[in-house]
């Protein structure tokens, strides 16, 4: 059965770190870009962080930029995501994505990615 999975989410106060993972079953993520993505409340799903499976490439969103970095273990077939210095506006449920790699490297929710998992509730207060 192909499916990604995501976990590590929870909630943290303001400032504090989370490590988020994607772990990948019934297909290799050799050949995918990964993508983090998150959704709050009444907004539109976000590309956060994605990172190639060729050279490493990676991209990230503004609002993160300095704080979250990804990484992927491909004899692990995982994918995480370390998030420190969180802010309120953090909180999201998150997902990871696989997109074929062949389709080009993007990190918008609005392309086609082949396999998304269920999420992750992060939650950021005080």
């Amino acid at each position: 059965q192909v499916q990604l999975v995501e976990s590590g989410g929870g909630l943290v106060q303001p400032g504090g770190s989370l490590r988020l993972s994607c772990a990948a079953s019934g297909f290799t993520l050799d050949y995918y870009t990964i993508g983090w993505f998150r959704q709050a409340p009444g907004k539109e799903r976000e590309g956060v962080s994605c990172i190639s499976n060729s050279d490493g490439s990676t991209y990230y969103a503004h609002s993160v930029k300095g704080r979250f970095t990804i990484s992927r273990d491909n004899a692990k077939n995982t994918v995480d995501l370390q998030m420190n210095s969180l802010e309120p506006e953090d909180t999201a449920v998150y997902y990871c994505a696989a997109r074929e790699a062949s389709s080009g490297f993007v990190c918008d929710p609005s392309y086609e990615y082949n396999y998304w998992g269920q999420g992750t509730q992060v939650t950021v207060s005080s």
